[in-house]
């Protein structure tokens, strides 16, 4: 069990945000890398195939210092923000999903509008998505397999 004492608040957004996404039959990743360079704090892939991005912002400041946000948008089907209650959401763009959250469930509050990916990235993106999560629960499983094998 993961002990909440040792995760960063962005980290305990995308925690609930997870949880809560497996109740719409999302499975999720934490921290995917879909392109070099760009690092996404929650991936979600549907029972459809869909792909949803979900960017976690704790406070004002981490939203401000965001610049690469826009690029998240052409590797996904629906884009949203998650933010705890006092996140003053009037700063983010309306264009966007929004998702109320904490650390234990999270709430989708805007549906984020949806731009279909193109069936080739999407092949791609979801082939990427399975073996990262191969990767990671190989890695849990056997930890020093990453060691011999790289990443």
């Amino acid at each position: 069990m993961t002990d909440t004492l040792s995760l960063q608040p962005g980290q305990l957004l995308a925690r609930g945000v997870s949880r809560h996404l497996r109740h719409h039959d999302f499975v999720a990743i934490e921290e995917f890398v879909p392109d070099r360079g760009l690092r996404v704090d929650v991936m979600a892939l549907g029972p459809k195939g869909e792909i949803w991005v979900v960017e976690c912002k704790s406070s004002r400041a981490d939203f401000q210092s965001d610049s690469k946000w826009q690029g998240y948008l052409e590797w996904c089907d629906r884009y949203f923000w998650a933010v705890d209650a006092d996140f003053p959401t009037e700063l983010l763009p309306e264009d966007t999903g929004l998702i109320m959250a904490d650390a234990y469930d999270a709430e989708i509050i805007r549906m984020g509008p949806e731009d279909k990916l193109a069936a080739p990235r999407r092949k791609v993106l979801t082939h990427k998505f399975a073996r990262h999560a191969a990767l990671r629960l190989q890695g849990f499983r056997d930890p020093g397999v990453s060691a011999l094998f790289g990443p």
